[in-house]
């Protein structure tokens, strides 16, 4: 079902838009989740540690894909709002071939350069060959990668939010295929859940580029043949920094979390984090997608000029973001041991030790969706800078802060608690955000 960017959004029409877009990336976050799985339960604990310290980097790289997907969608909703369709669909095509050149020439770069980063983020031993050979694999994916991260956004902007549904369903449907035939099947290790990995990703990438192209769609968006207007591009690109900030700051947190943990626990600790990073990303997953289904209506509306519905959609918005907030961080203090069992049953000292870090740690996601929505309606504002700052301060200061000199008072417990404390301080700065530009907007 196609959904109109125009007119009044009530809460039926929020979920009619974000509903599919959630949906989406639960099934995207698939893709690490299934590995995680896989790795620590049929290869051991040594191989799940070591995907856990390559990863962050890839994701880094990929999350280029979503800078320039949210930061382009929402200047090609706004540029829809302004009645300018011709121009908005040459800058959705534009971006589409950008991020896939610059997904090829990262590629080459981080396979080279794989090694010194995996020593850097504190591979050791075995551990160094194993992460080497996932990061090696996986980056083959990375333009494609990049690509599926894009459209994530895009989706919802040509209005065809159930597409992107459909199409992480059958990304992450494949990457369990795979996973159980290369890895339980024919022990193919690291390796096999690498090549799960990079399919899934390749498939996800290559069908929007197809449908786009051809004639089936039916859509306001279409990939054409366009000269680069650097000037869009750059737009595109600060207009989704915060994104990426906040995606990059995100995994330099991890990186922080596993020398913190490495220090204190060793090797069982970084894989205690694997889960929570597992789980988090789940429930992360959900506020994301909510994000990315009502930020191109957000900025159109902007684009249009129509001030009582920003207001509407702000307000509806932190309604359902707060009650859903609470019910996660319920849930996840229900379910921890559950939770914990899923990734290392087989250890009951790890498995202990992941229970008391997922209760710990998932307080944070009563305010998290908040601030997270915060740092996305100003991109949808197109006021990247803005963003950018709140998703700035709320991982890379406050959290990574908290990473470093919680423990010093606290111990371990300080690492698991590091998250919580930098949500307290994000919740401040985003009402400060929200009330400073309350009339410059008019939401």
């Amino acid at each position: 079902m196609d959904v109109e960017l125009s007119g009044h959004y009530n809460y039926r029409r929020i979920a009619q838009a974000a509903v599919p877009c959630i949906v989406m990336m639960l099934v995207t976050s698939v893709y690490s989740i299934v590995d995680g799985i896989f790795i620590s339960n049929f290869v051991g604990t040594q191989a799940f540690a070591s995907i856990n310290l390559i990863w962050p980097p890839i994701m880094m790289l990929g999350a280029l894909g979503l800078m320039i997907g949210t930061g382009g969608s929402a200047l090609v909703s706004k540029t829809m709002g302004e009645g300018d369709s011709a121009t908005a669909n040459k800058i959705f095509s534009m971006l589409v071939h950008f991020t896939l050149i610059m997904g090829i020439l990262l590629a080459v770069l981080f396979a080279v350069f794989v090694c010194p980063i995996s020593l850097m983020l504190g591979a050791e031993g075995d551990m160094v060959g194993e992460c080497v050979l996932y990061g090696r694999i996986c980056i083959t994916a990375l333009p494609m990668f990049m690509l599926g991260m894009a459209f994530q956004s895009f989706y919802m902007t040509a209005g065809k939010p159930h597409l992107g549904t459909w199409m992480s369903i059958v990304s992450g449907v494949i990457n369990i295929i795979l996973d159980a035939l290369f890895v339980v099947v024919l022990q193919w290790g690291v390796a096999g859940t690498a090549i799960a990995t990079s399919t899934a990703q390749i498939v996800g990438g290559v069908f929007p580029l197809i449908y786009f192209h051809s004639r089936r769609n039916n859509s306001s968006l279409r990939l054409e043949h366009t000269p680069f207007v650097w000037r869009h591009i750059g737009k595109s690109c600060l207009n989704g920094m915060s994104e990426y900030v906040g995606n990059v700051a995100m995994n330099v947190a991890c990186i922080c979390y596993n020398l913190q943990l490495m220090h204190y626990l060793g090797q069982d600790g970084v894989a205690a984090f694997g889960v929570l990073m597992y789980v988090g990303f789940i429930f992360s997953a959900m506020f994301i997608g909510y994000n990315i289904g009502v930020a191109p209506v957000i900025g159109f509306n902007y684009g249009a000029q129509n001030h009582a519905e920003l207001h509407s959609l702000l307000k509806k918005s932190m309604v359902i973001l707060i009650v859903a907030g609470c019910v996660l961080m319920l849930v996840s203090e229900l379910t921890s041991s559950l939770l914990a069992s899923i990734f290392v049953s087989y250890d009951p000292q790890l498995h202990a030790l992941t229970t008391h870090a997922i209760r710990l740690y998932m307080i944070s996601f009563m305010l998290c969706g908040v601030n997270m929505f915060v740092s996305a309606l100003f991109t949808a504002l197109n006021n990247g800078m803005v963003s950018a700052v709140a998703a700035f301060a709320r991982t890379m200061i406050f959290e990574i802060a908290s990473i470093f000199v919680l423990p010093l008072f606290l111990g371990v417990d300080g690492i698991w608690l590091a998250v919580d404390v930098a949500e307290v301080f994000a919740l401040v700065l985003s009402v400060i955000l929200l009330v400073s530009f309350r009339n410059r907007y008019h939401y």
